[in-house]
């Protein structure tokens, strides 16, 4: 067999192999694309029909539409400034007319590109490639997702015009700040139609889909600009504009619409809410979808948040002496919760949304100072069996740490009381006695009870937790001391009742579900403490401002002033307030005196609730089974006789405070004054000190 034979048999070989594997891959091209398109959605006739989407609606809980979502204002070809159709061709794809539905070029440098760098897909995407991406797809960056696009657009351009297509992609596309469609995008821009749209303006608006969020201009006016100075150059390079144009717009600053509040939300909650739900349901199901939302807002209380929030900053602005020019000026949070139910009732998550959306009632965290008292005070009565009667010391205490210098906490005040209750050491947040509690019950413990109320950002495991070292939200706050507020029950938090489908169907109910978490008995004990901060201690300009109804909560101050604090609660409302700087900075008045809580977020929380509860009847809180009162005297922690007022002397081995590092003899209740006493709650195994001495007579 000589060579030539060989050669003509390889030949036939490699031919008929060829042959075959080319016929395999065809078949199996075939076969995928026959198994891909049965899942294709169909196309609507005529194509302007796909636009058409429903609008999802947000309902507050009281039945207020709070906003509508998604939906478009459709316009013919011939009601759009040909600027943009230009623009828009120029710098999406400048081989539109010429393409069938992929640029060829274009998806083989793509391909390239993919195959060079393993686990990127570089995208080739046509005008009509993005129609189908936006029409049917979802947006993750998949081979799959990439060849049924491309089988879609050949689709749509067999069975649709150029003009078609365009009209459909320009009256979908997706501008950022709420607008979808050009038509609404002229209108939230620049106040006018699409029609009306100059050059400068046109090339702004076509520049900012690739990027809705990284190029608004109302937030970034700069880099708009540079994209839509890139937009204008690709007009020039495809002929559409002279030199002397892409000059003249360059140079020029377009003037956006002001009156905006339809561009975003307007609302930290709302803004909460949908975040949810694209979370939870995507974007496509959120602003196309048709779904019926019913919030947890109180529609109401969200006007009376949002304007006692407000009122309270520029108060706050007076009091440090800042004039209308100065920056930066301070900011504030409210969040305001059900106490029967976790509903989110009001939410104002800074003092001007459209100068700052950044939603500090959720994401900003903080220290609450003696804001965390509480659930060292419920600790400690647990653990130690205390209550609001037992006897502390006031005064300078040192407790070592491992590792770390001594903890040597100083009061507010920078001075002592000596023998105190507990109820009274809470009323006026007494630093020292809060110390001697942790130094008690250890801190894991009171980051427990913290935890079980519902606090969940990371609490470090030291002493100060207990005096609100460790940062917290304000909605955090908010549900934590609900939890105190509903008896020990804890209801998660919720910014959502319901959601329903294009048809009807629920497809989303909350279900309220309490869990108790804390002893009643204790939880009344420890709301008896907080409603005497009201009444006589840190948080009384809450009285003083005239607000009446049965309330228990907490300031709380930081030891540099940056964090100041309100959170408190009636039997059905509980609301948490910050005020502060975004960037550590100290809140001080204009005489150079630090600003605390009950100056600066307690009469926001009492002008909120005060209007918030007007049309509800006041009620106090309802008092457990078999707990019962007695009056305490407030230094010796005695059973009060009005009768007889005995003399006594109080010795530190008379207290029970046994790490006190140091008492002050000679306290004293003389038969000429009644001595100070508190009311305070007992449980039925609990009863207060007895005189240990023989009475003395008036």
């Amino acid at each position: 067999m000589n060579w030539l034979t060989l050669f003509i048999r390889f030949s036939r070989l490699t031919f008929y192999t060829a042959l075959l594997l080319g016929s395999a891959g065809i078949a199996a091209i075939s076969i995928t694309i026959f198994i891909v398109a049965k899942d294709l959605p169909k196309l609507p006739e005529p194509l302007s029909r796909i636009i058409e989407t429903p609008k999802t609606e947000i309902y507050a809980s009281t039945g207020e539409r709070l906003i509508t979502l998604g939906g478009r204002e459709p316009v013919l070809l011939s009601r759009i400034s040909p600027h943009f159709i230009n623009a828009v061709l120029a710098v999406e794809d400048h081989m539109f007319q010429e393409h069938f539905g992929v640029n060829k070029l274009r998806t083989l440098k793509a391909l390239y590109v993919t195959l060079m760098k393993p686990g990127r897909i570089e995208g080739a995407s046509t005008i009509t490639q993005q129609l189908a991406k936006n029409l049917f797809f979802s947006f993750e960056r998949t081979y799959l997702r990439k060849f049924k696009e491309m089988l879609v657009a050949f689709q749509i351009e067999y069975s649709c015009t150029k003009e078609e297509i365009l009209q459909a992609y320009v009256n979908q596309i997706a501008f950022g700040a709420g607008a979808q469609g050009v038509e609404k995008a002229a209108q939230v821009f620049f106040g006018k139609s699409a029609a009306q749209l100059t050059l400068g303006e046109a090339a702004l608006l076509a520049g900012l889909p690739k990027s809705p969020t990284n190029y608004n201009p109302y937030r970034h006016y700069d880099r708009a600009l540079k994209r839509r100075d890139v937009v204008i150059r690709r007009m020039k390079d495809a002929g559409y504009i002279t030199q002397t144009q892409v000059d003249e717009v360059v140079a020029s600053k377009p003037t956006l619409h002001k009156n905006h509040a339809d561009a975003r939300t307007g609302s930290y909650f709302l803004d909460a809410i949908i975040a949810e739900l694209v979370q939870k349901y995507g974007s496509d199901v959120v602003y196309h979808g048709g779904i019926k939302v019913t919030a947890s807002i109180d529609a109401n209380m969200q006007d009376i948040a949002t304007r006692a929030l407000q009122q309270g900053m520029e108060n706050l602005d007076k009091l440090m002496g800042l004039k209308p020019d100065d920056e930066p000026r301070p900011q504030g949070a409210l969040v305001a919760i059900d106490t029967a139910s976790g509903a989110v009732k009001a939410m104002a998550g800074g003092r001007d949304y459209y100068k700052s959306e950044y939603n500090r009632a959720i994401y900003s965290r903080r220290q609450p100072g003696s804001g965390f008292k509480p659930f060292l005070y419920y600790t400690a009565c647990e653990k130690l069996n205390i209550h609001g009667g037992t006897l502390m010391v006031d005064s300078p205490v040192s407790i070592p740490v491992v590792g770390a210098p001594v903890w040597q906490p100083g009061n507010f005040e920078r001075t002592f009381r000596g023998p105190v209750i507990l109820k009274q050491a809470l009323t006026h947040s007494i630093n020292t006695i809060a110390a001697k509690l942790v130094h008690k019950t250890g801190p894991d413990a009171v980051i427990n009870t913290a935890r079980l109320c519902g606090i969940k950002s990371p609490l470090q495991s030291v002493y100060s937790v207990a005096l609100g070292t460790s940062v917290v939200t304000p909605i955090e706050m908010a549900s934590a001391y609900s939890t105190i507020a509903s008896g020990g029950i804890k209801h998660e938090p919720f910014l959502i009742w319901r959601v329903e489908d294009a048809f009807g169907r629920v497809i989303y109910e909350h279900l309220v579900r309490g869990k108790k978490v804390l002893d009643p008995d204790i939880t009344f004990q420890v709301i008896d403490m907080m409603k005497s901060v009201i009444d006589n201690g840190s948080g009384r300009s809450i009285r003083a401002s005239g607000f009446t109804r049965p309330a228990a909560g907490k300031t709380g101050t930081t030891d540099s002033y940056n964090d100041a604090w309100f959170t408190g609660f009636t039997p059905s409302l509980c609301t948490s307030v910050w005020t502060g700087f975004d960037r550590e900075r100290k809140l001080r008045q204009a005489n150079g005196l630090g600003i605390t809580g009950g100056r600066s977020a307690a009469p926001i929380w009492a002008q909120f609730m005060e209007e918030a509860l007007k049309n509800q009847p006041p009620r106090d809180f309802i008092i457990p089974d078999g707990i019962h009162f007695e009056e305490a005297v407030v230094t010796t922690g005695y059973k009060f006789d009005r009768k007889k007022r005995p003399q006594i002397n109080v010795t530190e081995s008379d207290l029970t405070e046994s790490i006190s590092q140091s008492v002050n003899p000679g306290y004293s209740e003389t038969p000429e004054s009644k001595p100070e006493t508190m009311i305070v709650p007992l449980k039925p195994n609990q009863q207060l000190r007895k005189l240990p001495i023989p009475e003395l007579s008036q």
